[in-house]
């Protein structure tokens, strides 16, 4: 990657919080579970487990085709998007287990918690959020990765 293009994954990288999310407020994950059909929850799990497979496979241009448009607008290319994924993203770009918590509603819409397992085996959470598109389809419009600290007594 040439250094034009790493400076754009970087400055996108780091204002990751601005656009997959533009009110933070919306982190802020209430007690109510989404009152959503079963076969939601099942396409936001089975949208997050393709793009996981594609980033397996290095498929830039199948992963990028899951996320919405406005995060399409934001990466530009595929490569670019590939790219900060691998270097922010490593415990959603090479999980070694993955697991799928509660799906919730927030004021922007669904968020579904996925516990992951990193490539070093510390666990992490990803709250991937979602938007329909256009066609009325569901694409990921986002996901914030936190370190997951697990219980503690």
């Amino acid at each position: 990657m040439n250094a034009a293009a790493k400076g754009v994954m970087w400055v996108l990288a780091g204002s990751l919080g601005l656009f997959i999310t533009p009110d933070p407020a919306a982190l802020r994950l209430g007690p109510q579970a989404v009152q959503a059909e079963d076969a939601t929850g099942q396409e936001f799990r089975q949208l997050i487990q393709q793009q996981m497979q594609a980033f397996r496979r290095n498929d830039a241009a199948g992963a990028f085709s899951f996320a919405t448009p406005g995060l399409q607008k934001q990466f530009m290319t595929p490569d670019i998007f590939i790219n900060m994924v691998r270097e922010v993203y490593l415990p959603v770009y090479r999980p070694k287990s993955v697991s799928f918590g509660k799906l919730r509603q927030t004021k922007n819409g669904p968020v579904q918690e996925v516990f992951v397992t990193g490539p070093d085996g510390d666990d992490w959470l990803a709250l991937y959020s979602f938007a329909r598109r256009e066609d009325g389809t569901w694409g990921i419009s986002g996901c914030i990765l936190r370190k997951d600290k697990g219980f503690q007594a």
